[in-house]
């Protein structure tokens, strides 16, 4: 064969490389095009409805924004960061910095500790097992305002039925007055909380529960493991994403609580049970000074957002892992 031959013969076969790379290119990029597609309309959406206030926001913490000036002619002359200033040197924000991790420290300690343990109660194959599961499901079920609303009306005073149950057996002379009392007010909406949320912890671990294999734990019988050492050495460690997860959401929903907060307390008595959400709900729209609201609503926001990437940086090791 001679030299031409194997030069055309080679020119065709990069020819053919060629062809078959850009049609593979090409299709990439019909692809590329038509998932971007499917997302345009959730990309717009969070771009206008989520992306938009959020930048918004911030822009107007660092803005002089009250009644004051808007009814002037509306100026909003740029401050800086006056209005974070402002907001931490008030003695409220300080409550409601104190009152804010108190309240999701508490309720997560309950609600993961009850959660689990009705997770690994139900995990147990009986005859009323899924029955009494549904029945828990209940209380998550229904709205945050009439949870609220219920647990007001128990721990009322005049006729709660707390205090009533607490008289009848002599642990009590009077009504406590559990909403009422700065010592005890915030006790109120951690027990209404975690009435809600530990049948979300317990249907999330009971899901993480069915995941783990019985071979496991037949095996570790085999070798002579305990009930104790089976759920030290087994079950937590398999448990852990479950666990992560529940922790993390619970945290996020119970940090920016404000329904359960604004109906059974109103932040009270005497900034209490004062949170975030609820003080900056009042600066904004009870008090009218719109950028120290939005100060205070960008740092519950900004710590969030921090969790939010320390749970992902968690995620992305024990993948790797």
């Amino acid at each position: 064969m001679s030299s031409q031959t194997k030069f055309s013969g080679k020119k065709s076969e990069n020819a053919i490389f060629e062809q078959t790379r850009h049609k593979r290119l090409s299709q990439q990029g019909q692809e590329y095009l038509a998932g971007f597609l499917f997302i345009m309309p959730a990309l717009v959406y969070m771009l206008m409805l989520i992306g938009y206030p959020i930048i918004y926001n911030f822009i107007l913490s660092f803005q002089d924004v009250s009644a004051f000036n808007l009814a002037a002619g509306g100026v909003r002359p740029f401050i800086g960061f006056r209005n974070y200033k402002t907001v931490f040197a008030d003695e409220t924000m300080k409550a409601a910095i104190w009152n804010t991790f108190y309240y999701t420290v508490s309720c997560l300690v309950v609600q993961f500790s009850l959660g689990l343990m009705f997770a690994l109660l139900f995990h147990q194959k009986f005859t009323l097992a899924k029955p009494l599961r549904g029945f828990l499901v209940i209380s998550w079920m229904m709205p945050v305002t009439v949870t609220a609303l219920l647990f007001k009306y128990m721990l009322s005073p005049d006729v709660g039925i707390i205090d009533i149950f607490l008289k009848s057996i002599g642990i009590i002379d009077q009504p406590v007055g559990w909403l009422l009392n700065q010592k005890t007010a915030i006790y109120g909406p951690i027990i209404a909380n975690s009435w809600v949320g530990v049948p979300f912890n317990m249907l999330i671990l009971t899901t993480g529960l069915a995941g783990i294999p019985d071979e496991v734990y037949e095996s570790a019988s085999i070798d002579g493991a305990s009930s104790f050492q089976k759920f030290l050495y087994i079950t937590l460690p398999l448990l852990r994403p479950a666990m992560m997860a529940v922790l993390v959401l619970g945290f996020v929903y119970t940090f920016k609580v404000f329904d359960l907060i604004f109906v059974m307390t109103g932040g009270g008595p005497v900034n209490a049970t004062e949170v975030f959400a609820t003080f900056a709900y009042k600066l904004s729209f009870r008090f009218y000074y719109f950028g120290q609201g939005a100060a205070v609503a960008n740092i519950l926001f900004i710590i969030l957002f921090c969790v939010a990437l320390v749970y992902l940086k968690l995620i992305n090791k024990e993948e790797t892992m």
